[in-house]
């Protein structure tokens, strides 16, 4: 097992090699890294959190307010399909995942159930089928969610904004923002570096659910509504100057989820504007909503439940494209642009924790970790030396050198932050690593104390620790492996930097001592091994 192998030496200088290629980013500045060749490794090291600063988010889906909204619509289109269908109706009754009509004429209740069924539609792109139509009794019909598809809703919710939040983020050009699932309705956002979290916030928390809906300008019914009177169909609201009631339709015309671009425009005075554009089934409803016997009506343009502009129809608009007028700052109307194009939430966030880590705070860690890893560094090598001497020891430290650009090399090629307790789980792969060392070297001293050769001392050492070794890195890896599916933020750097070390402590340990103790044997020609108690060398 000493014997100098080709395959090891190779193998070796190519972990060198690759090892110096992948970490050397990290000691270029930025400007040296952009004036590197396109195929050379330019990504470095990051550093979490804990130790740039930054600001730090846990954010909670709201998913009753989600389906609370999901059911709204859902009654909207159940009142809308009972109407274009001519079936006289005494109730739309809300209920927990749906709505229950009851029907005024019984002897309607067969067409008007095929109607709902139609309004379900068939099972999604997944095969579930979300919504269905059932009779109750003689004169009712239930149109409700399917419990897979509730069930299911909350799930969808968080993946969604998940990959909503992350587009937001992107676009304010924050750099490794970490956003991670935490249990089954919550996200932890940590964006190291970000100076202004409060900004952060702003953006990540708007829902920006664009749409489109009708305005109701008859004045007695807005005069009923204000008395309290507020027609089923509809909800009272007050214009963009927050002064004027307007009544606005229910139902949705157009949503955001159709749109496909949004842009900084100027209107028609050089004002920031937003123009929008939106794709062909966006852009066949505009212009249904904008036909003939709309013009002269007002539609509704609402942002989060706020009414943006409620312009007239003054034509078909077949385009599917518009512009949205207000008083707009540029830095508004750019923000607002930067949220309709990474999406409208699917359900409202919640700030459930928000913490920001000072850079001062950040620098103290990082200095402070830097200074015991060096010193663990340091009280390793000392007891190497001390009790295997320079050569086996110097050994040891080699390995251990080689282990550590390892680490480097492979969190800068996977792109994994380096946190604190990156750090200690850095700092125990390097004990890691030399125990492995201390078993070869302790099971070579046993072989020798039992009379055997140097040769045979030293294979034999190889060869009985392995089982050990490997026992004990398996261990690690199981509890590494745990700790980063049920943990999170720092756990989980952690566990990604102790699984790391784990292989690399493995293969510096064990694979330099063959390579060099092999090289040794062969160059030396040893009598005596020099680590073996001196009475007991033959």
């Amino acid at each position: 097992m000493v014997q100098q192998s080709r395959w090891k030496i190779i193998v070796l200088v190519l972990a060198l090699v690759f090892g110096v290629l992948l970490a050397y980013p990290n000691v270029l500045s930025q400007s040296q890294k952009d004036a590197l060749p396109g195929w050379l490794p330019k990504n470095g090291l990051s550093l979490g959190l804990d130790l740039q600063g930054g600001s730090y988010l846990l954010l909670e889906v709201d998913v009753p307010a989600m389906r609370a909204k999901r059911i709204d619509n859902m009654v909207e289109d159940a009142r809308v399909t009972m109407r274009e269908g001519n079936f006289a109706t005494n109730a739309f009754q809300r209920e927990e995942g749906g709505v229950v009509v009851t029907l005024a004429n019984p002897a309607q209740q067969d067409a008007a159930l095929e109607a709902m069924r139609l309004l379900a539609g068939g099972p999604n792109q997944q095969g579930v089928q979300e919504r269905a139509a059932s009779r109750l009794g003689n004169d009712r019909i239930r149109y409700a969610f399917t419990d897979q598809a509730m069930s299911a809703m909350a799930a969808t919710a968080v993946d969604q904004s998940i990959e909503v939040v992350r587009r937001r983020i992107d676009s304010l050009g924050t750099r490794e923002t970490s956003i991670t699932r935490q249990g089954a309705d919550r996200i932890v956002v940590q964006a190291p570096g970000e100076s202004d979290p409060a900004a952060l916030e702003r953006v990540i928390g708007q829902t920006a659910q664009l749409t489109f809906q009708m305005v109701e300008d008859d004045p007695e019914l807005i005069n009923l509504a204000l008395q309290g009177s507020v027609p089923p169909d509809s909800v009272l609201m007050v214009d963009q100057d927050g002064v004027t009631p307007l009544l606005i339709k229910k139902r949705v015309l157009v949503s955001g989820e159709q749109l496909t671009r949004a842009s900084v425009d100027s209107d028609q005075n050089g004002r920031p504007a937003i123009g929008f554009r939106f794709d062909g089934v966006g852009a066949r409803r505009f212009a249904a909503a904008t036909a003939s016997e709309n013009i002269g009506k007002r539609f509704a343009i609402i942002l989060d439940n706020r009414v943006i502009s409620a312009p007239n129809i003054i034509g078909t608009i077949p385009s599917g494209q518009g512009q949205i007028t207000g008083n707009f700052s540029i830095a508004e109307a750019s923000e607002m642009v930067n949220l309709l194009n990474g999406g409208a939430l699917p359900a409202p966030l919640k700030v459930e924790e928000r913490r920001t880590v000072s850079a001062e705070l950040g620098q103290d860690a990082v200095e402070a970790g830097a200074l015991s890893t060096a010193i663990g560094f340091v009280i390793i090598v000392a007891f190497m030396f001390l009790t295997y001497g320079f050569l086996f020891g110097g050994v040891s430290v080699i390995g251990l050198l080689l282990n550590g650009l390892m680490i480097v090399a492979a969190m800068s090629l996977t792109g994994a932050s380096l946190t604190l307790p990156g750090i200690a789980g850095l700092i125990l792969t390097f004990a890691v690593a030399v125990d492995a060392n201390v078993l070869i070297y302790e099971r070579m001293r046993d072989e020798a104390r039992a009379g055997r050769s140097v040769i045979a001392s030293m294979d034999a050492g190889f060869n009985k620790a392995m089982g050990t070794i490997i026992d004990a890195n398996l261990t690690s890896l199981v509890a590494a492996g745990i700790m980063f599916v049920f943990g999170a933020g720092p756990v989980r750097g952690f566990a990604w930097t102790l699984t790391i070390g784990v292989f690399t402590s493995v293969f510096s340990s064990v694979l330099v001592a063959q390579v060099l103790l092999a090289w040794w044997l062969k160059s030396a020609k040893p009598k005596k091994l020099p680590i073996a108690d001196a009475e007991t060398v033959k």
